[in-house]
């Protein structure tokens, strides 16, 4: 038990990295940054797999042992406790001198008997006298919670290797349907088949938000859905909660986290639309303040948009412009124009949400409020409009075969 003790440490101390460094499962972009940023340490980095901490050889290694060392203590202890258990106490011996504790009494065997039956002790009688036992009710809550420990970690691996665990933003209005190009970060288990997807289409068809006036603390925030196991069949309204999520067979969809895509058309100089549609942009703090990319590829040259959108747009001297509400009772988007490449054939992978703008040039700088639009470049290239903004829900999906194991442990 003392090698299990150290193994569970080492365990912990094993998953810490985990934590501090982005992980190639679940964060690919941020990992390729690290190799962008400073290639020859994170080439270092990469050999002692620290950005697949869980899916080191050194990691598994440790859990293997620990399992290994788990088992190795609790079963024969459990088999040998079983057996002593189940069996009658022993035979009682002709003479009680070989014991160091021992004490005659006048008594008669019918009476000890008695008194041994009434206060729980397991009792055999034989013609020389009496044996009875008593205690193993204890070791049996201690087998039992190292057994549950061993029934924890089946479920944890089972659900490390074999389940999946994924997240994509959905703007109100748009779909999401159940296949691995659909998800924005998508983490299998090593062993997960693609192909056992549940198939299933989610449509967000309303969202709302409650938030307390005073604190700005949400409420409560509800999804209205529409829901179908393929493209073929008609939807069914349902109403998604947080602690209230879809099910389809072994995978759950959970409703985790929520925005606003800000509505905007994009025009060049000549008035044609070259860019119309929601955008999503991610959160920054609690009020909703959020940040975001527009690009516009289509324009020649091409251009970008570094934005802010405000829900609730407020402004003060330290802070410069920031939300004080979470709800849209004065949306206003910050836009910053960038006008050159993109960088988006270069086929190196690039994040929605942020542009590179070390080889290109801004040519404006405005704010708009919803109906607004913004006259670009000198001369003029081009337009954008603000036509409102619509909310968006980030959906968890999660396949956890492990999870009724790790309960029933």
């Amino acid at each position: 038990m003392r090698n299990a003790l150290i193994l569970l440490l080492l365990l912990g101390l094993a998953s810490i990295p985990g934590s501090l460094f982005p992980q190639r499962t679940q964060s690919p972009l941020k990992v390729r940054e690290y190799f962008e940023n400073d290639p020859n340490t994170a080439k270092w980095m990469d050999r002692f797999y620290l950005f697949d901490v869980y899916g080191s050889p050194w990691f598994s290694a440790i859990y293997i042992l620990l399992f290994i060392s788990l088992i190795g203590c609790v079963v024969p202890r459990t088999w040998h406790y079983a057996k002593e258990a189940l069996s009658k106490p022993a035979t009682p011996p002709s003479s009680l001198k070989q014991f160091e504790f021992h004490q005659e009494s006048n008594g008669t065997l019918d009476k000890a008997e008695e008194w041994l039956k009434k206060n729980k002790f397991r009792v055999t009688r034989a013609q020389e006298g009496i044996a009875a036992e008593k205690g193993y009710l204890r070791e049996t809550g201690n087998l039992i919670f190292h057994l549950a420990l061993i029934v924890i970690l089946l479920g944890v691996g089972a659900s490390s290797v074999f389940g999946m665990r994924g997240e994509a933003i959905v703007t109100v209005g748009e779909r999401f349907i159940n296949v691995p190009t659909s998800y924005d970060n998508l983490a299998p288990g090593r062993f997960f088949d693609v192909a056992d997807m549940p198939p299933f289409v989610v449509t967000a068809a309303n969202f709302e938000a409650k938030y307390d006036p005073e604190t700005r603390q949400p409420l409560d925030y509800k999804l209205t859905a529409l829901v179908s196991e393929s493209t073929k069949e008609l939807p069914v309204r349902k109403i998604v909660r947080v602690n209230q999520p879809l099910t389809f067979g072994d995978s759950r969809v959970y409703l985790q986290a929520n925005g606003f895509s800000p509505l905007v058309t994009v025009r060049d100089k000549d008035g044609n639309v070259k860019f119309e549609g929601p955008v999503p942009f991610l959160p920054q703090d609690a009020n909703l303040s959020s940040i975001g990319a527009i690009k516009v590829p289509d324009m020649n040259p091409q251009i970008g948009f570094v934005a802010s959108f405000f829900p609730t747009a407020a402004r003060d001297e330290v802070r410069g412009g920031f939300s004080s509400y979470p709800d849209l009772l004065d949306p206003r988007l910050l836009v910053s124009v960038w006008q050159g490449d993109l960088k988006m054939d270069s086929g190196v992978p690039q994040s929605v949400y942020r542009i590179d703008t070390s080889e290109m040039e801004r040519i404006g700088l405005w704010g708009l409020s919803i109906g607004e639009s913004y006259t670009f470049g000198s001369p003029e290239v081009g337009t954008i409009t603000l036509n409102g903004a619509v909310p968006w829900v980030n959906l968890q999906v999660v396949k956890d075969p492990g999870k009724p194991w790790a309960l029933a442990g």
